[in-house]
């Protein structure tokens, strides 16, 4: 990464008080006191392969609840606004630069599953994906296929473009029975 993309994309992540730069220790550590969380959440990038070994997770041991579906549905379009709000917010005033839009991928994903994991919807998994690639009249299709449970798990997606890049996001929430 150049000196020159470092800096930027240190600049904006102090400009709008990013979470992709802390470890998810820390993050954890920021969250407000009483809010019980029982999930621990990883991000894993294409360009650093193994990071996941080094740090093992511990196994999570859950009671059988019996219960087979959710008593709280995903919300699908709340979670569209917040796909809304952070890529406008982030990506509004941005030039396409490939180290740059490396840095926002992240930073995006990272803030995106922070404001739906804050939302506290019991029993979801939450995977976010998020592709930021430069507008230069090419034409491109994106697909993704899952096996899950209709009734059950859902998905939310939104694009965003402006004069120099486009963005899409998905946000997949998968029920855990």
């Amino acid at each position: 990464m150049s000196d020159l993309a470092k800096e930027k994309a240190a600049r904006l992540l102090k400009k709008r008080g990013s979470v992709s730069s802390l470890g998810s220790h820390e993050v954890r550590a920021r969250e407000p006191v009483g809010k019980a969380k029982d999930s621990i959440s990883t991000v894993s990038y294409i360009d650093e392969p193994g990071h996941h070994d080094d740090n093992p997770r511990p196994t999570v041991q859950m009671e059988n609840t019996y219960q087979l579906g959710p008593t709280k549905r995903f919300p699908v379009m709340t979670v569209k606004e917040i796909l809304k709000d952070v890529l406008a917010s982030y990506l509004q005033e941005e030039k396409y630069e490939a180290e740059l839009c490396r840095q926002m991928t992240k930073t995006i994903s990272e803030v995106v599953k922070a404001r739906v994991k804050d939302m506290m919807i019991p029993r979801y998994k939450i995977i976010v994906l998020i592709s930021i690639g430069q507008l230069m009249g090419q034409n491109m299709r994106v697909g993704s296929r899952c096996l899950w449970d209709a009734t059950s798990d859902t998905f939310s997606s939104h694009t965003f473009k402006n004069s120099s890049l486009f963005a899409i996001a998905n946000v997949y929430g998968i029920y855990f029975e």
